[in-house]
Order: structure tokens, then sequence, then C-alpha cells
């Protein structure tokens, strides 16, 4: 059994690991105890009622939180001529094609997510196996596979967060940073709920969000009110 740390052990105390908090409440526990020597990431975990191996069942998708990740995200865009130019406007950090993925290819992959043109989805798809498993593989259905590189680019830069079930039903993604407002990051985590909800595949029988945590980098988890929790997403 892993050892729990002074820090991790004093941040528990006071904390009900059994009760579950409103939003407002939880985010200021969470903030209160992200004491790492630096700005802690806060993240939400759902459990869902899915099975992802069922195609009814499975959830994917985007939502761009209003106050963005506090991350810096790096985008690479496939695209030639005019869209490659409007990409780089836009402000991508790297645009290419063939030279692009033969950069890739190499293994120099300087980027946390990447767009493409339809018309390059033929290229992109011989790098399935490496962007793939990577999560950064171009996908139609999230946005980034398009002819508007210059809104799939200041999407990806300006907050955007893919969410993808996993096999267990669980579904957990960073909604900023600890040293962001309590009213920032509990409008994040509603953004990103909503999304969930809003999502929600028809397969799906009987209860669809089973439980969702709140938590830091370093820090303990928070159980969140899940009647208050479909109010707030709803606000």
């Amino acid at each position: 059994m892993a050892k729990i740390g002074k820090r991790l052990k004093k941040a528990y105390e006071g904390i009900d690991p059994l009760k579950a908090h409103r939003l407002d409440e939880a985010v200021k526990l969470i903030k209160s105890r992200a004491t790492a020597k630096f700005d802690e990431t806060v993240e939400v975990s759902m459990n869902l009622n899915i099975d992802p191996r069922k195609q009814d069942q499975n959830l994917r998708g985007t939502v761009i939180l209003p106050h963005g990740t506090g991350k810096a995200v790096r985008v690479a865009v496939f695209a030639r001529g005019d869209k490659a130019k409007e990409a780089e406007a836009a402000g991508a950090d790297v645009v290419g094609a063939e030279d692009l993925a033969e950069k890739v290819q190499a293994g120099e992959i300087n980027f946390d997510r990447a767009i493409a043109t339809p018309d390059l989805m033929a290229l992109v798809g011989r790098l399935g196996k490496i962007l793939g498993p990577r999560g950064l593989m171009p996908n139609p259905r999230l946005g980034t596979v398009t002819q508007n590189v210059s809104e799939a680019v200041s999407d990806a830069k300006g907050g955007q967060v893919e969410f993808r079930a996993e096999k267990a039903g669980l579904v957990h993604a960073g909604v900023g940073k600890a040293s962001f407002t309590e009213e920032a990051l509990a409008d994040n985590v509603r953004a990103f709920v909503g999304a969930i909800t809003r999502n929600k595949p028809s397969g799906v029988r009987g209860t669809y969000i089973k439980k969702v945590s709140l938590s830091s980098t370093m820090g303990p988890g928070v159980k969140l009110e899940l009647s208050d929790l479909a109010e707030e997403a709803r606000a």
C-alpha cells in the first residue's frame, strides 16, 4: 500500500470522503489544498453508466471552457496554400503538408493538437499509427478536420477540451489551474458537465451520471453533489 506523505495527509484533513459537496464548496476545498510549488491543474472526473465498447454508448466530443485551461496549447495544421497562410495568421505553431508529415514520421511531434484540411487527410491518414495512440489524429467529429482552419486554431488555443469515455465509463479533463478564481473554475466545471450531459449516448438506460469528483494534481479528491451539479450545469 502506498504511503501517504505529510503534505497530502494534511490536505485531506477536514475532508469527509463520503460527503458530497456543492460545486462552490468543492472548489474552495480544492483551491485551499493545492499547496504544491507549481500551479496545479484542477481536474474533473466523471463516472458514467455507459459501456463505450457499444456503438450506441460511445461518448466523444469537445467543449470550449469559458475561462480556458490555463495551459499553452501548441497547434499543428496540415494545410497547403491559402489555408496554410490562414492557419499561420490564426496563430498555429506548426504548419505544413508533406514536410510536416515527414517530421512526424521522424518522431518530431512538438504539438498538442493537430488540425487538417479535408484534402490532406489521405496524407495524414498514413500517420494514424503515430498520431492515433497519442490522441492527436484529426477527426471530423471533433472539428479538427475542417476547411475553417482559422476557427479551429482559435478554439484549440482558446480553451477547447476534448473528452472521450474510457472502457470503464470514466471521463476526465483538466478544467483550469489552482490559480484561477473560484468563479472561473466553477464556470469551467459547469461547461464541462453540461457538455457531457448534452452528449448523452442514445443507448444509455437508467442513471447516466453516477459520480463526479474534483481534484488537483497533488491534492485530494472531493465528491460533488449530483443534484446541485445538474442544476448548475443547466444554469
